[in-house]
């Protein structure tokens, strides 16, 4: 049994169905299984848990659904039946993993799942087992036969790694800090077996950070036009996606609609705190121009905004709010700065005593980028999360956005994209709006 949880707050990522994505770690792990086991996934995206007879089970989980994967665990434990856990949270706080299941793996677990079986058929199952970082040759397919079939994206991963190391994100230490490339044309094998009309490619950074990586993007993108694959798709890119037109020209004829590119702020200070180095190089005048390149190629931007700095103040709040408005992307997605294990940020605020929901494994459910879960250096942390909240009615204001979607139209050319463009953000303003609706205690420390 592998088991997807979900955080039951009905917060963050899962409030729309648009916005959860196929776990996928859960598809390649049922794909590394013996052909003589049955493999069943539980996906709490879509369905509440309910108990299954099992003779194994394993869970994957995010920070933010870890606590949840425990409490579910504890299910089957309490039943004798042993229990394993994965996923980017564990990997960086195995001890606390080892207290609620039987065995705990660290890190891409491809290199060692089929050990974990033969340990457990033998009885011999071990507290931790440590993946490495391998080459993407012959990756398994994941067995999308087994995910929910009311995922409208399905998702699949063409590279791993990022050199990017920004000092919020924990992807490079997880899966290392140089890019690693499964083949061109097993990537597009398995996008051929894909029975969604869209996708959604996983890889953080989809053009790469120098010319080879954005060689082998137009290869990539080339290919599936040669294939004749046929699908529309979402991808994520930094600000030098535009340096070679190539890059967009190919996305574009290879299906893309949308990409994310991850700006965080328009303060120079705080792009510098967080290491976000391309961001401060390229400059935030530069911002308009990239986005009218993709716009020149019928690209539409989803941009993603940091608020809750830990030198914001409702000034700088509402020039961030300005500028998400003034700028030209199509679609705003708004998070909390969140420190994650695994981090530079995490570990900081941790040894500087900032973080005030800290009551950990419970309160990791308020680590999904949508509370303040430390305590700002500028203002209050209660009232500096009301004022953001608060900030959000303007990013979001419905006649804007119905105004932003004719900007986008006329600015890409497609009113398909213009429409994916104004449907995401109406995506992120629920997003946003469902923190706002709940209990007023919950904010209390």
């Amino acid at each position: 049994m592998l088991i997807n949880p979900a955080n039951k707050s009905g917060s963050g990522f899962i409030v729309n169905k648009d916005t959860r994505y196929q776990p996928l770690s859960l598809g390649i792990i049922a794909a590394l299984t013996p052909s003589d086991w049955k493999v069943k996934i539980i996906d709490e995206n879509f369905r509440d848990f309910r108990y299954y007879e099992a003779d194994f089970v394993g869970f994957t989980a995010f920070s933010s659904t870890v606590s949840r994967a425990y409490e579910l665990a504890q299910i089957y434990r309490e039943r004798g039946i042993k229990t394993v856990i994965g996923g980017i949270h564990v990997s960086m706080c195995p001890d606390e993993a080892s207290k609620y299941v039987d065995s705990v793996v660290i890190g891409e677990a491809e290199s060692v799942w089929p050990q974990v079986i033969r340990d457990f058929e033998a009885g011999t199952l071990r507290p931790v087992y440590k993946g490495i970082l391998t080459d993407l040759i012959r990756s398994p397919r994941p067995r999308r036969d087994l995910f929910h079939p009311a995922y409208i994206f399905a998702s699949i991963q063409t590279t791993r790694g990022c050199p990017m190391n920004c000092d919020f994100c924990s992807v490079t230490a997880f899966n290392g800090s140089h890019y690693r490339y499964r083949p061109i044309d097993e990537v597009i094998d398995e996008m051929a077996e894909i029975p969604q009309k869209n996708i959604f490619i996983l890889d953080d950074n989809i053009v790469g950070n120098n010319a080879k990586a954005q060689a082998r993007a137009i290869e990539l993108f080339r290919a599936m036009i040669d294939r004749g694959i046929r699908k529309d798709w979402i991808g994520q890119a930094s600000l030098n996606v535009a340096d070679n037109e190539d890059v967009l020209k190919y996305a574009a004829k290879s299906g893309c609609r949308m990409l994310f590119i991850g700006i965080e702020s328009e303060q120079e200070d705080q792009l510098s705190g967080a290491n976000k180095r391309l961001n401060l190089r390229m400059g935030v005048n530069s911002y308009d121009h990239v986005f009218d390149k993709m716009h020149k190629y019928g690209i539409a931007v989803i941009a993603g905004f940091i608020f809750g700095w830990e030198n914001d103040t409702p000034e700088r709040i509402d020039h961030r709010v300005a500028f998400t408005r003034r700028c030209h992307a199509d679609s705003i997605q708004t998070t909390l700065l969140t420190p994650l294990p695994g981090t530079r940020l995490f570990e900081r605020m941790q040894r500087e005593g900032m973080l005030v929901l800290n009551n950990f494994p419970d309160d990791w459910k308020h680590y999904g980028y949508e509370s303040l879960v430390f305590k700002p250096a500028t203002m209050d942390r209660i009232e500096m999360q009301k004022y953001i909240f608060k900030a959000f009615d303007t990013v979001y204001e419905p006649g804007f956005l119905k105004r932003r979607m004719l900007k986008s139209w006329w600015r890409t050319g497609s009113f398909i994209t213009a429409y994916w463009s104004y449907m995401s953000n109406w995506n992120y303003r629920s997003m946003a709006f469902g923190n706002i609706r709940r209990p007023k205690n919950w904010l209390m420390d």
